[in-house]
């Protein structure tokens, strides 16, 4: 189980500023979490195959791929002002 200076100085790592009753409750909660992981690591796991995903979904993004606009006076001629190839808009301060 972890101390009371461990959660404290934790606390103090992370900036966090803990009352003697947040302190006894991360002490428990981290203490049991800490343990989960020990259980974790006496699982064998030998002859497992390591996976990084179980639902056997694909990339369904589409490719990246530069793309010439070629309707830039379409685009342009919708705009209230322009100046210098540019929109030109109210100054925001």
């Amino acid at each position: 189980m972890l101390s009371k200076e461990e959660v404290q100085k934790l606390g103090e790592l992370a900036r966090i500023e803990l009352t003697e009753k947040d302190v006894e409750k991360l002490q428990k909660d981290l203490s049991a979490i800490l343990n989960y992981v020990e259980d974790l690591k006496t699982v064998d796991v030998d002859g497992l195959e390591e996976i990084s995903q179980v639902t056997g979904l694909v990339n369904v993004q589409r490719e990246d791929r530069i793309v010439t606009a070629d309707n830039h006076e379409d685009i342009f001629s919708q705009a209230p002002e322009m100046k210098d190839g540019f929109y030109k808009v109210k100054a925001i301060l």
